[in-house]
């Protein structure tokens, strides 16, 4: 089972960096959704295979290389997740509270804030479902299952203890 979730952390991080650097080359008028699994990811968007290759293979080079950044993305659907939940508890505390008149403006104001402290949370979260560490991952295969959907197929190759010398 834990080999499994790092699986996904991993595939996680490395959707992250494809996603960024494909916006980075198509411009950020693209609409894509991306989704980790243990032996990949799944890319949803009207996007040319070949970008998507080149994006993949050039993700996975840089998070090699150490630009462990890429992992952490605003766009992560976790952040998503964590504005939704914490600005619907705060409007629902304030309201739940009787606030008064001004219950209105407080419950927006609740709300505004917890949309504000989400950003940082929300990044802080992400280091707990991706991990940069993709030294031993690779990139299997890059297949066009439909019009815009696409599966990354990777896999962990097994390190080999290296022979000392005698």
């Amino acid at each position: 089972m834990r080999d499994y979730v790092l699986n996904v952390r991993r595939n996680h991080a490395l959707e992250h960096a494809t996603v960024q650097i494909m916006l980075a080359r198509l411009g950020p008028t693209f609409h894509l959704v991306g989704r980790a699994s243990h032996d990949g990811f799944f890319i949803f968007g009207d996007i040319p295979v070949d970008v998507l290759t080149e994006s993949a293979n050039e993700a996975l080079r840089r998070m090699k290389q150490g630009e462990a950044y890429w992992a952490i993305t605003p766009l992560c659907g976790t952040n998503i997740l964590v504005t939704g939940a914490l600005s619907s508890l705060a409007t629902f505390a304030v309201l739940k509270s009787g606030g008064g008149k001004r219950v209105w403006d407080k419950a927006m104001t609740a709300s505004t804030f917890a949309v504000v402290l989400a950003r940082p949370l929300g990044a802080w979260l992400q280091r707990y479902t991706t991990s940069a560490d993709l030294n031993t991952t690779e990139i299997v295969e890059v297949q066009q299952r439909s019009k815009r959907f696409f599966k990354i197929t990777t896999r962990v190759v097994p390190q080999v203890a290296a022979l000392s010398a005698v």
